[in-house]
């Protein structure tokens, strides 16, 4: 792979999503069969609303204990954090980078013309950091 340097070098495309008027319970099914650290969270026409984390879930799912609720009657959007941030393919690596640490937030949705065209997670962000990183160091060095 070339110098990653922007989102698109990166990104998951195609990434799996969940509708905010879904059951919470779904959610954390797909969270823990496909291992993922979040999901995002789309409305009925697909566009990008929110971020639904596993601290989300775990929060959810301790309130409802706490009150003696039940979990299966949550909703997506009961849980998932609607201050969403999102790039473009084209953002800069190290933008988003600064962007994740200042926000804490793990995961971007990339969106093109309104419409999700991938994610990008920390873990694909470091990995883009560090090849950035290893490919400046030789470039200085002449190789």
């Amino acid at each position: 792979m070339a110098n990653p340097t922007k989102i698109r070098d990166c990104m998951h495309r195609n990434p799996l999503t969940i509708r905010q008027d879904e059951n919470l319970v779904k959610a954390i099914s797909m969270i823990l069969e496909y291992k993922l650290t979040g999901l995002t969270v789309t409305n009925g026409e697909g566009a990008v609303v929110g971020i639904l984390s596993e601290l989300d879930c775990i929060r959810a799912v301790l309130t409802a204990i706490y009150n003696d609720g039940d979990p299966e009657h949550k909703l997506v959007e009961d849980a998932m954090d609607g201050d969403v941030q999102t790039c473009t393919s084209e953002t800069s690596i190290v933008e988003v980078a600064q962007a994740m640490v200042d926000t804490r937030q793990r995961r971007r949705p990339v969106v093109e013309g309104g419409k999700l065209v991938g994610q990008v997670s920390s873990n694909n962000v470091l990995w883009a950091l560090m090849e950035h990183s290893r490919r400046k160091v030789l470039d200085q060095r002449g190789g």
